[in-house]
């Protein structure tokens, strides 16, 4: 394993990496930029087999590996420079929070664990009584509404705030949970719970758990997974979303699952406003934009889909569809022409994009 750092002497800054050719130097302060979790803890090793011991951290390891003992100017300043960086990783994490376009009442409630998660962390720290961070949610709303994106946010979010060990985003349904006879079931939840360890599991549609009545084998993937909550309570979230309805009338269904999901969180559709943001921001970073008639064309497409979409419009998605769509129009459409400006690869025009006869 090697481990990078710092080394500052002076107005001299060097960077290197460990390993069992190059040692610690002998002077200045070494800052080591591995985050803290993955340097401690009772199986971390370095190169050259010496194990970190897990309750002194890794001052002693540095000291008794590189011939360098940290000072406590030093080790103060490591300290220092990991709580700064782990501030700028919550800083950068909220700043795309906030710049997901829409979903206000999601990033006020999302602000509010936040502060919650913080201000608990800190109440033990004073050894004063402490709630127990119960973060198992519901995500209720149609599809393309950012139920995916805000939860791989909040994974990243609270493995820098020390919740869970790894932040990944575990995305499965029915099919990735239920099997086909008695007892596959189980295990393949368990399996799906064992990869999401250490992060988020994430389960999309999760109210086709319970529709296939009592012989049907999503009533054991759900006994699994109430399991799992118990046996990983410190080290799994889970975060079961789909269509309002269906989740409301799935949770009134199973009170034991609604107790232990305390928060609940309502992914409103876009308007057509913020779909136009949305295509404005895709197309942006595709390097494309619309001209005036088929700008005047997407916002036609999409005010008729969010008045007769009956919810199910299809929100950010469909505005990738249209945008992909007319970028694949645009290119047949030039392939063949003799010139072609820049103008001409960057314009999408209102033939791209208007819907056509067999078009969905």
């Amino acid at each position: 394993m090697e481990i990078r750092y710092r080394y500052t002497k002076g107005s001299e800054q060097n960077h290197h990496y460990y390993d069992n050719q190059r040692e610690l130097p002998p002077v200045g302060a070494v800052h080591l930029l591995q985050p803290w979790d993955k340097l401690v803890g009772p199986n971390r090793q370095f190169n050259n087999g010496h194990q970190i011991n897990p309750t002194e951290g890794i001052q002693n390891s540095i000291k008794s590996i590189g011939g360098h003992t940290l000072q406590s100017g030093e080790w103060g300043g490591y300290q220092k420079y990991n709580e700064v960086e782990r501030a700028r990783r919550i800083a950068e994490i909220n700043r795309e929070l906030n710049s997901l376009i829409g979903l206000d009442k999601v990033k006020k409630l999302v602000r509010e664990l936040q502060a919650f998660v913080e201000i608990q962390h800190k109440r033990a720290r004073e050894q004063l009584a402490t709630d127990p961070l119960v973060l198992h949610t519901i995500f209720k709303g149609n599809p393309g509404s950012g139920k995916t994106t805000v939860a791989r946010l909040i994974g990243r979010l609270f493995k820098e705030m020390g919740v869970l060990q790894k932040g990944h985003l575990v995305e499965v349904e029915r099919a990735d949970l239920v099997g086909e006879y008695i007892g596959h079931t189980a295990q393949k939840t368990r399996d799906q719970v064992k990869r999401a360890l250490g992060g988020i599991l994430f389960i999309d549609e999760a109210y086709s758990l319970a529709r296939g009545g009592d012989r049907d084998f999503g009533k054991e993937s759900i006994d699994a997974l109430v399991k799992a909550m118990e046996d990983h309570k410190d080290n799994l979230i889970l975060i079961l979303a789909g269509y309002r309805e269906e989740m409301d009338r799935f949770m009134q269904a199973n009170p034991g699952v609604r107790s232990r999901f305390p928060i609940q969180i309502d992914f409103p559709d876009y308007t057509v406003e913020e779909l136009m943001q949305i295509a404005n921001l895709m197309l942006s970073q595709r390097q494309y934009c619309l001209s005036v008639e088929a700008r005047a064309e997407l916002e036609r497409i999409l005010e008729h889909h969010v008045r007769v979409g009956m919810g199910h419009n299809g929100n950010a998605r469909l505005v990738r569809n249209l945008i992909e769509r007319s970028i694949r129009r645009q290119a047949v459409r030039l392939v063949h022409q003799k010139e072609i400006t820049r103008e001409d690869l960057v314009l999408i025009r209102r033939q791209d994009i208007e819907i056509r006869n067999g078009d969905v």
